[in-house]
């Protein structure tokens, strides 16, 4: 299989951790319901590819989610164990409680950057949703599980246009100081630039959030994923999140299409000379596999120009 050429460049990171978060956000917008069988073999191939961190599920309501009501089932077929990180996400309480049960070892919460994103998708206003991660997120430090935020609409929302840098700080600065050890910042309808990405970083440090906290989620609607992907990294952002094989939406934002595919963003790193621990064939495989599982291409270009 082919591999890129590696040619270093100054001023980037020798490794970069990838956070894998097809299981998750990858297939919860599918409309036909994927059996936990194939889920937990999804889950163990991306692990045995050499990923570090694995968004296994969320512990959402099926009744807004109904493609992750097994998440309790699911994570009872899979090997909390098999990679350092692997996370799942808790919309409340109650699905803390829930993967406290199941044993996982770090949570994370879904915030909003905008007051529509946060009533459609948490039925809180932008205010509101502080209280409910609040406990969340105090509970989870206490039993010694570490916590990710992430922070939605960060460069546009598909209600409210153009949403300011300023808003974004406000809203992430808050989740860090309730405790939360990362900060995952989302293109969910994937309109940003690179120069918003790079205004939107250097604010967040001057905000006083260290750059090592800081994770970039980025969607490929525009085209504008690994580009952005890039851009963070000059910043010095070493955490990037991606998907296997470009899977992905959002449920309550229509705009939103696939993630930035863990494939293409390998490829760039691994020209780059950036360690990531990932074995890109072995990946392609396994998104190759999940496609065929799901009944149609992947829409990564390295799946599409390597498997076979």
């Amino acid at each position: 299989m082919r591999t890129p050429q590696r040619v270093t460049t100054d001023g980037l990171p020798e490794r970069v951790t990838i956070y894998e978060v097809g299981p998750r956000d990858g297939l919860q917008n599918e409309s036909t319901i994927v059996p936990v069988e194939v889920k937990a073999e999804f889950v163990a191939r991306l692990v045995a590819a050499g990923l570090q961190v694995v968004e296994t599920t969320s512990f959402v309501h099926p009744k807004w989610v109904p493609q992750l009501a097994d998440a309790a089932e699911l994570l009872g077929l899979v090997d909390l164990d098999s990679a350092p990180r692997m996370p799942v996400l808790v919309p409340n309480e109650r699905g803390l409680d829930r993967a406290l049960e199941a044993g996982v070892r770090e949570v994370a919460i879904f915030g909003s950057a905008t007051e529509s994103f946060a009533q459609a998708n948490l039925n809180r206003s932008l205010d509101e949703q502080y209280a409910m991660f609040e406990p969340v997120v105090t509970r989870a430090l206490d039993a010694g599980l570490s916590v990710r935020a992430y922070v939605s609409m960060c460069f546009g929302d598909p209600w409210e246009g153009d949403v300011s840098v300023a808003q974004v700080v406000g809203v992430g600065r808050r989740l860090v100081d309730m405790g939360a050890s990362e900060l995952s910042l989302g293109d969910t309808i994937g309109v940003g630039t690179p120069g918003q990405v790079q205004s939107l970083i250097s604010e967040f440090v001057d905000a006083g959030v260290p750059i090592s906290q800081l994770a970039m989620h980025f969607h490929d609607t525009y085209g504008q994923a690994l580009a952005n992907a890039l851009t963070s990294l000059r910043c010095g952002v070493t955490t990037l999140d991606a998907s296997a094989g470009g899977l992905g939406g959002c449920p309550y934002a229509e705009s939103a299409t696939g993630n930035l595919a863990t494939e293409d963003l390998v490829w760039q790193l691994h020209g780059l000379g950036i360690e990531t621990g990932v074995d890109l064939a072995a990946l392609v495989d396994t998104s190759a596999w999940m496609a065929g599982q799901l009944g149609r291409p992947s829409p990564s270009r390295v799946v599409q120009a390597l498997a076979n």
